[in-house]
């Protein structure tokens, strides 16, 4: 029995097929979905979905966003998606150096807030390579 995945960014359809299971960084605690799981719908925190398959094992990043479990499977949609095999450790330490100058810049709380965000959202994402 095989689970049905998809998942989805704004910018486009990054998996969808048959798997064995994905395991999602669920905003209260990590999940493995399995075929025939029961329905679920959760908020995605920042992380990785691994997603076993049967020739392997395909490493996607995520940045918010949900994932809902059904009868027909599993769908994520993630405001942000980057499969890890895509990722450059070099310009997301670049990006991590750019994002603590804006958070020391910043004039207001708020953008403060945004920055710090930002900042940690970079710090997930080099700490899943």
């Amino acid at each position: 029995m095989a689970l049905h995945f998809e998942l989805v960014s704004p910018a486009r359809l990054l998996f969808s097929g048959d798997v064995v299971s994905v395991q999602i960084p669920g905003a209260e605690g990590e999940m493995t979905i399995l075929p025939g799981h029961a329905p679920v719908l959760s908020t995605l925190k920042p992380g990785v979905v691994s997603i076993q398959k049967d020739g392997g094992t395909d490493k996607i990043f995520v940045r918010g966003g949900f994932a809902e479990v059904n009868a027909k499977g599993l769908t994520v949609l993630a405001e942000t998606a980057i499969a890890l095999a895509d990722l450059d450790a070099a310009a997301i330490a670049q990006q991590i150096r750019n994002a603590e100058e804006d958070v020391a810049d910043a004039k207001t709380d708020a953008a403060r807030a945004k920055a710090a965000e930002t900042l940690d959202h970079l710090k997930a994402l080099q700490a899943s390579l």
